[in-house]
């Protein structure tokens, strides 16, 4: 049989989970359809951004004054308030606002965002930034030292150079950036999970998968710190002071460009050959909140970054860029918020890996039975279909990791003569026979064979274990309102996140019973 029209199973790991940036996340799992348009990089180890929920707030203490619907500044240098300095900076800058948008407290869903002071129509321009005035590795004051050092600055973040530039100027009495800097005097306001006590990291979000993502996010964070950065500092005491450039700094600054920065996407014709663009810090733009229905999105051209509307929006409303197609365990993770049931079209939950394993292992019956089922999975391990920290991916329509899923599910309820006869052929298939069960809507999920509906059955089940409450206790908290009005920010958040999950879990439920 020749290989025409035939289907090598296998496309390489998809199980180690990479940020827009090219770093690999704390978490590891499979997550598709991530990168559509220009948008804040997620970070590292595990991802970036904080955005629009209750989550998130600017640590801004006064509204903006009218002119900031244009885009002037307050005159002189003495205004006492964050935000006019800010705003006199960016008319310095060249920043311009469009006078159709107000920057506000008031009508927004968490901390500062912009909103339509005038009716806009899909295309219009709120606000231009020109390229001088982004704050990156390239435009710092220190901008030669890092350019120097830059073999040195190597890491697994990739944010090494952005962040020691941020850690210079935020902290420099004399910098350019300043004013910028001014709108969070301090960062108590980033709430991301890596901040939260580990007890009560533990408590909220078992079983959501951010508790072991934020373990990988602060190893990385102390070694990246210990090994790259400190040496760094010592070679130039001049420019750093470790009494000053701390470790925790560091950690607020990592939260810091998690929640707002920025990364240019590539062009097509080079993703493939060059490594992805450093994260960069985008004034104003990083004002606007998130939502999966977002309004407007950030444009980049040679000379500067705009931020242009998607839709009609009307008076008053707030407008909204977005991060991507975040879940909201990643959303919580990176930005420190979370999208309300069912806000979040873009929400998806997890099933480890290693659990369809054990569901398998379960339910065989002999030890001859456990002895194939292991064979199947190291069989799975070569074609690069699972791995021992991967997960499939579950959406609300769709299984994300469609490919990986069907063929683990497939090889593992196999007998042992057609997997041996599946093993000769080296994962080869006929693509006639097998393309329509790669794909796994929620339709083709409930059309699978009974023995596959039953691991998956198991699979979810187990799942579930892994969670401290049930459905129906989340479900109870959501529908009393002045039980969830008693609950703190992170009670919240966390069951939003939780939630979400399990919804999806027990949709898969009933596709499958």
């Amino acid at each position: 049989m020749t290989l025409r029209g035939r289907r090598r199973i296998g496309r390489g790991l998809p199980h180690t989970r990479k940020c827009p940036s090219g770093t690999t996340w704390g978490r590891t799992t499979c997550q598709l359809a991530m990168a559509s348009a220009p948008k804040r990089p997620k970070v590292w180890w595990e991802e970036p951004r904080a955005g629009v929920g209750p989550g998130r707030s600017l640590s801004l203490t006064t509204p903006l004054p009218p002119q900031a619907a244009a885009g002037s500044s307050a005159r002189g240098n003495g205004a006492a308030d964050p935000v006019s300095r800010f705003l006199a900076w960016c008319g310095r800058a060249g920043v311009q606002l469009s006078p159709k948008v107000r920057l506000s407290r008031e009508g927004v869903v968490a901390g500062y965002g912009m909103v339509a002071a005038a009716e806009l129509q899909p295309g219009e321009v709120l606000c231009t930034v020109p390229r001088s005035a982004l704050l990156s590795q390239h435009t710092s004051s220190i901008q030669a030292l890092l350019r120097e050092g830059q073999e040195s600055l190597q890491s697994q973040s990739g944010w090494v150079p952005l962040l020691l530039a941020l850690l210079h100027e935020y902290t420099a009495s004399n910098s350019h950036w300043r004013p910028y800097f001014s709108l969070w005097q301090d960062f108590r306001s980033l709430d991301h999970p890596m901040f939260w006590p580990e007890e009560e990291r533990r408590r909220l979000l078992q079983g959501t998968g951010i508790p072991e993502a934020v373990e990988k996010d602060l190893a990385n964070i102390h070694l990246e710190y210990s090994s790259i950065i400190m040496p760094f500092m010592k070679s130039h005491p001049n420019v750093f002071d470790p009494r000053r450039h701390t470790l925790e700094l560091y950690k607020q600054l990592v939260a810091f460009v998690m929640a707002y920065s920025f990364q240019e996407p590539l062009e097509e014709e080079d993703e493939d050959e060059k490594g992805p663009n450093p994260p960069m810090m985008v004034p104003v733009a990083d004002i606007l909140n998130h939502v999966a229905n977002h309004n407007a999105n950030l444009e980049y051209s040679p000379q500067c970054l705009r931020m242009v509307t998607t839709q009609p929006i009307s008076k008053g409303q707030e407008i909204f860029n977005t991060y991507g197609q975040m879940a909201n365990w990643q959303l919580l993770h990176m930005y420190g918020f979370a999208e309300p049931y069912p806000s979040n079209t873009n929400d998806t939950a997890d099933i480890q890996m290693v659990t369809v394993r054990t569901a398998a292992l379960r339910r065989a019956r002999s030890e001859a039975q456990q002895r194939l089922v292991l064979e199947q999975w190291n069989f799975l391990c070569q074609l690069e279909m699972v791995g021992e920290e991967g997960a499939f991916v579950l959406g609300w329509d769709e299984v994300l990791t469609e490919e990986e899923l069907s063929v683990t599910l497939k090889v593992l309820c196999m007998s042992e003569e057609e997997f041996k006869e599946y093993k000769e052929q080296d994962g080869w298939e006929d693509d006639s026979e097998e393309e329509e069960n790669l794909t796994l809507s929620n339709e083709a999920l409930s059309r699978l064979k009974p023995p596959c509906k039953q691991l998956l059955y198991d699979s979810v089940l187990l799942t579930l274990e892994s969670y401290r409450s049930d459905l129906k206790a989340e479900q109870d908290l959501l529908h009393n309102k002045e039980t969830y009005e008693k609950l703190s920010q992170r009670e919240q958040q966390a069951l939003h996140v939780r939630y979400g999950q399990k919804r999806i879990l027990h949709q898969l439920l009933e596709l499958v019973h």
